[in-house]
C-alpha cells in the first residue's frame, strides 16, 4: 500500500472509505467524550453568570447557551446513527454552528465586562481554541475539509466582529491571535491525519498477512482441527464410515525418463488440479499428494451422505481428464487408475512442524493397495465400497485377488470407456 501525501488520500477509492470509516468509528467515543466535556463548560457559565450579571444580559447569555446545549446534544445524539461515520459533513455543519454560537457568546460577555470597566488581562472568556481543536482532531484524515471548516469559521467570526466595531489594533491582533492558533490546529489535523493514515496502514497491512496465513492454514487443515489446536488441544478423530480413493498415474516412471523436469511438473500440476477441481465438485476431501499419487477422502471431515458414491463419483470424474492429461504430456503413454476401500478411518494431527490433518487405518492401507490392481483408465473397489455403492451396473463380477499385506480379497473392477475420458477437461 502506497503511502499517500500530506494532503492526498489513498489511490484506492475502497482503501479510502475503509479508512475514513474505520478512523472515525475509533474517533467517535472520543468526539463524545469532547462534546460532554464542552456542555460541562456551557453549564459551568450557566450557573456562573446570574452571579455577576444583570437580568437581561443573564438572558442573553441563557437563551445562547440554551441553543449551544441544545445543538451539542443534537450532535452527541447524530454519533449514535448508524450511517455516522460516512458523512464527516455532519461533524462539519455541527462544529461550525457551535463555533459560531460561542462567538456570539463571547461578543456578549465582552460586551458586558467592558460596560463595567473591568481589567480585561486576565479574561478569555470561552476560549474559541477550544472547538477548532475539537475540529482538528474530529476531522483528521480530511484536511482539506478541515481547511474548508476553518474558513467557514473565519468568515463567521468576521462577520460577527466586523459590524460590532471599526477595524484597528484590537481587530489586526485579534485576527493575529486567530490565525496563529488556526495554523497551530492545520498542523495538529495534519499531524493527526498522517500518523492515523500510517497506522491504519500497518493495521491493514497485518490484517492482511493474518488472512493470508489463516488461508494457508486453512488449505493444509480442516477448521474444526485449527480451533482444537489453538486451544492446545490434541486432535485425533474416528470415522466409521469413510471411502478412502487412491489415484496413481500409469507409467509414470517411464515418463520421468522421457520428459524434461519442468515438462513433468507441468503434468503432474495439471493432473492434482483437475483433482482439486472434481474434489470440490463431489464433497471430497483432499488429504494429500504422494509423488504421483492422489490420496482422497469422504466422509471424512467433509459430511458425505453415501460416501461411496460420492468416492465413485470423484474417481470417474478426475478419469475423465485422461486425454487433456495426454495432451499435456505430449505423450499417449499416460493414464490413471485408482482404488476404493470404505471403512472405518482414524484422522488427527501429530508432530509440531509442517503439519498435517491426515488418516491412518486398514481402509487406508487396503485402498492403496487396490489402486495397484487396477487396470489402466480403471477403477477397482472393494466389497465394502460395492456393497454401500447404489450404482454398480458399471462394475464387473467379483474377483478374488491376493493383495500385499492385506491377503485374499474381494475387488469389484470397471474401466472409464473411452468415450468418458473426453467428457471433462482437466482443470488446469
Amino acid at each position: 500500500m502506497e503511502q499517500p501525501g500530506v494532503f492526498s488520500t489513498f489511490h484506492d477509492a475502497a482503501t479510502e472509505a475503509r479508512y475514513n470509516e474505520t478512523a472515525r468509528t475509533l474517533r467517535t467515543p472520543f468526539v463524545r467524550l469532547y462534546a460532554v466535556l464542552f456542555m460541562a463548560v456551557m453549564l459551568a457559565y450557566s450557573v456562573i453568570n446570574p452571579l455577576y450579571l444583570d437580568p437581561v444580559e443573564n438572558a442573553r447569555l441563557a437563551f445562547w447557551l440554551g441553543i449551544g446545549l441544545m445543538c451539542i446534544g443534537a450532535y452527541i445524539g447524530a454519533t449514535f446513527w448508524q450511517d455516522y461515520v460516512r458523512h464527516p459533513m455532519v461533524d462539519f455543519t455541527a462544529l461550525l454552528v457551535i463555533s459560531l454560537i460561542v462567538a456570539r457568546i463571547n461578543f456578549v460577555l465582552f460586551d458586558h465586562l467592558l460596560h463595567i470597566h473591568t481589567n480585561l488581562h486576565a479574561v478569555g472568556v470561552i476560549n474559541r481554541l477550544a472547538i477548532t481543536a475539537f475540529a482538528a482532531v474530529t476531522l483528521a484524515g480530511r484536511p482539506h475539509l478541515f481547511l474548508g471548516w476553518l474558513g467557514c469559521d473565519l468568515l463567521g467570526w468576521l462577520g460577527q466582529v466586523i459590524p460590532e466595531q471599526s477595524v484597528d489594533a484590537a481587530v489586526v491582533y485579534a485576527l493575529l491571535s486567530y490565525l496563529s492558533g488556526a495554523l497551530v490546529m492545520a498542523a495538529i489535523n495534519l499531524a493527526v491525519g498522517r500518523t492515523s493514515r500510517a497506522a491504519f496502514m500497518l493495521a491493514d497491512s497485518l490484517d492482511a498477512e493474518r488472512a493470508r496465513n489463516e488461508e494457508l492454514v486453512l488449505n493444509m487443515l480442516p477448521t474444526t482441527a485449527v480451533e482444537r489446536i489453538r486451544t492446545g488441544q490434541m486432535v485425533a478423530d474416528s470415522y466409521a464410515d469413510a471411502s478412502v480413493i487412491f489415484i496413481d498415474m500409469v507409467g509414470f516412471s517411464k515418463l520421468t525418463k522421457r520428459v524434461s523436469p519442468g515438462h513433468l511438473v507441468e503434468l503432474l500440476n495439471s493432473f492434482f488440479n483437475h483433482a482439486d477441481a472434481c474434489a470440490r465438485e463431489f464433497g471430497v476431501e483432499k488429504v494429500k499428494t504422494v509423488g504421483d499419487a492422489y490420496l482422497a477422502i469422504a466422509g471424512g471431515n467433509i459430511p458425505s451422505g453415501n460416501s461411496a458414491d460420492a468416492a465413485i463419483a470423484f474417481a470417474r470424474a478426475v478419469l475423465s481428464g485422461v486425454e487433456e492429461l495426454k495432451r499435456v504430456a505430449g505423450v499417449d503413454e499416460v493414464g490413471l487408475r485408482a482404488g476404493i476401500h470404505s471403512g472405518p478411518v482414524v484422522g488427527g494431527v501429530i508432530g509440531a512442524t509442517r503439519m498435517a490433518y491426515d488418516y491412518w487405518g486398514d481402509t487406508v492401507n487396503i485402498a492403496a493397495r487396490l489402486e495397484g490392481t487396477a487396470a489402466a483408465n480403471g477403477i477397482a473397489i472393494s466389497e465394502s465400497t460395492w456393497l454401500r455403492a447404489n450404482d454398480r451396473g458399471a462394475f464387473g463380477p467379483p474377483m478374488m485377488m491376493t493383495l500385499k499385506g492385506i491377503g485374499e480379497t474381494c475387488v469389484f473392477q470397471a474401466v472409464v470407456e473411452e468415450a468418458d475420458l473426453k467428457m471433462r477437461p482437466a482443470a488446469a
